[in-house]
């Protein structure tokens, strides 16, 4: 099992974001420790490090993985048009 850990703030993140959208994203983060690459998961290009990208709704979970270590660590939780700035 990898342990997650947040590069962000969550709980002031998840403050902007309404209730059940903040839900589904707190559930899919919770997934992300048995199993951080699951099917649907896409890597980010043209990054210096390996960057993975979960779509939640119209929000997107921007996160790393150490396999070494076993560690996901949340780098970005915000709406698909201003995660990517």
């Amino acid at each position: 099992m990898y342990t997650i850990i947040f590069e962000i703030d969550l709980k002031k993140t998840l403050k902007k974001i309404p209730k059940q959208d903040a839900k589904k994203i707190i559930d899919t983060i919770d997934t992300l420790a048995n199993n951080p690459r699951p099917r649907w998961v896409e890597q980010l290009k043209g990054h210096i490090e390996t960057l993975y990208r979960i779509r939640v709704g119209s929000y997107r979970v921007i996160y790393t993985i150490n396999d070494n270590t076993l560690v996901v660590c949340v780098v970005d939780v915000d709406h698909r048009k201003d995660v990517y700035r």
